[in-house]
């Protein structure tokens, strides 16, 4: 160990000498007098001591450190340096460390974290030698690393070169999730995204400690995955979308390189697949799923369709589920599917009972974990289910009975945490966002506990939140961030934060600091009134 750490302190000299012959010195006089408070994040850190003395400061002779043991930790550094190296100009090396040795700068190191906390718990030290991020696993040093990006100045990730200094405020951060369960939900079956664009939602999610993107692949305006042996589910079923527009699919190439692109951003892609409503453009595709062995035109309205519900009696619709599911489970490393089952009420009630608990076999038989909408909790077997909660007074007896039997929920009421209804009646502008839920706002996104939503709900039975958008009426890529951000920030907080943390005015003040933050990133967020931003 001896003879290694002395090899490693000859690396780091060499590199030292290096950066202070190709930066000029006079940077590294900087002050910290920017340092900022060290709360002064969101979602909100569980344990915060601050140490407003002992600030460290970034400067041109800090490398970025990582645990030599973990690829994941390499990773994870290198991506931070390549963040900042560009703003800051420094050379910012990416070198290995160990428990007993880290140069100067900023470390991500595994271990020394309560193992109590799980996997995402990380611990941030500040002060005037440099930052330690410690975690007991790579999930951990990433969500470390996002809280320091906040504490940061935002200039420190811009596009263009910056003049420091860029500091860090001092002292200690002892931080876990609330919940395991952190979703975001991206329809692209109602107007389709291209990889890209959903890649970058991926980067401004984990930002905010998200952990799973739910795909809502398929609905009656699109039919969005490729699958094999079914060429017309994407032939016929992908070229629709509402209006026409925004029309194609994913081949299962490109959705390996989501689900790629969300782990290394430790992001759980889980797909949804709807069914047996909400499914004319598979109905459009395939005669077999009709009961009259006709395929009615595609559907580009908004609404419902009249022709929306799979035919359960010919064997056709299970066929194709059983290969869907088959497929997508092979290529999603994840542990769940999501089967839908929402808004069934033109469903016989034998026929859906029969159709949730086929679709539930498959989905087990090919090794993954059910989920679906809280329609499925009146019929399914609640052990090893979990339903989306999303409206309150639709079917609460049932899900609470299926809670108490071991099912758990995630919670997404529309009324708080849907984030395509408008901020009001004006924001976005017409054409963009609906209001079926009502209008709901910075504030009415973050005013709501998952433990209260539901009364007798266990609380021992949510699982976590997600913030669902669904996009009837989002057109552009741009309108994305219009309704999701700063929304998406509130609800994020709810499932990280502990519940003891929850203040309305804390966080306003908190997320109005994001806001350089969200300019630097690219995020055409709405500049709500409700929350003090700084001028631009």
């Amino acid at each position: 160990m001896r003879t290694f750490s002395r090899r490693l302190r000859v690396v780091w000299l060499a590199l030292l000498l290096l950066t202070t012959l190709v930066v000029p010195a006079s940077l590294a006089q900087a002050s910290p007098r920017d340092a900022g408070a060290l709360g002064q994040v969101v979602p909100v850190p569980a344990s915060v001591q601050p140490d407003a003395a002992n600030p460290y400061q970034l400067s041109p002779m800090a490398a970025v450190s990582f645990d030599i043991r973990s690829p994941q930790a390499r990773q994870i550094a290198e991506t931070l340096a390549g963040q900042l190296r560009t703003a800051t100009g420094y050379p910012l090396p990416v070198v290995p460390a160990t428990q007993f040795y880290q140069p100067t700068g900023i470390s991500l190191l595994l271990g020394g974290v309560d193992g109590k906390l799980g996997d995402e718990a990380y611990q941030l030290r500040s002060s005037k030698q440099g930052v330690v991020i410690k975690a007991n696993a790579a999930a951990g040093l990433f969500r470390g690393v996002q809280t320091l990006k906040q504490l940061l100045p935002a200039k420190a990730l811009a596009k263009t070169k910056q003049q420091g200094p860029f500091g860090v405020p001092g002292g200690t951060i002892l931080d876990h999730p609330r919940y395991g369960y952190r979703s975001a939900m991206l329809d692209v079956a109602r107007h389709f995204f291209t990889v890209p664009e959903v890649e970058s939602y991926i980067d401004e999610i984990a930002q905010y400690k998200i952990n799973y993107l739910h795909l809502h692949l398929t609905d009656s305006q699109g039919w969005r995955i490729q699958i094999d042996g079914w060429p017309k589910l994407t032939e016929i079923g992908g070229s629709s979308g509402v209006g026409g527009e925004r029309t194609g699919f994913y081949t299962q190439a490109d959705y390996s390189k989501i689900v790629e692109y969300a782990q290394q951003r430790f992001i759980t892609v889980v797909p949804e697949i709807e069914g047996p409503s909400h499914s004319n453009a598979a109905r459009s595709s395939y005669a077999g799923l009709n009961c009259d062995g006709k395929t009615p035109p595609l559907w580009l309205d908004i609404t419902e369709s009249p022709n929306s519900v799979l035919c359960l009696t010919n064997g056709t619709a299970y066929k194709m589920m059983d290969d869907v599911i088959r497929q997508l489970a092979k290529i999603t490393p994840g542990p769940y599917i999501n089967i839908a089952g929402d808004e069934v009420d033109k469903v016989d009630k034998t026929q859906y009972a029969e159709y949730v608990n086929k679709v539930s076999a498959m989905v087990a038989k090919y090794g993954k974990k059910v989920m679906g909408w809280q329609e499925t909790l009146s019929v399914a077997k609640p052990e090893g289910m979990t339903g989306q909660f999303w409206f309150n007074e639709l079917n609460d007896d049932a899900v609470i009975k299926a809670a108490k039997a071991g099912a758990k929920v995630v919670m997404s009421p529309a009324d708080h945490a849907y984030l395509d209804m408008k901020y009001d009646e004006n924001n976005p502008a017409y054409p963009v966002g609906n209001y079926w839920a009502g209008f709901v706002e910075v504030q009415d996104s973050y005013n709501w506990d998952p433990e209260t939503q539901l009364a007798g709900l266990p609380a021992n039975a949510i699982s976590g939140v997600s913030a669902a958008m669904f996009t009837e009426l989002v057109f552009e890529r741009k309108d994305i961030d219009q309704l999701a951000f700063p929304r998406l920030a509130a609800i994020g907080e709810i499932g990280w934060s502990p519940k003891s943390t929850h203040d309305w005015d804390s966080f306003k003040t908190r997320l109005a600091a994001q806001g350089p933050h969200m300019d630097v990133a690219g995020i055409d967020y709405y500049r709500s009134p409700q929350i003090p931003w700084p001028a631009r």
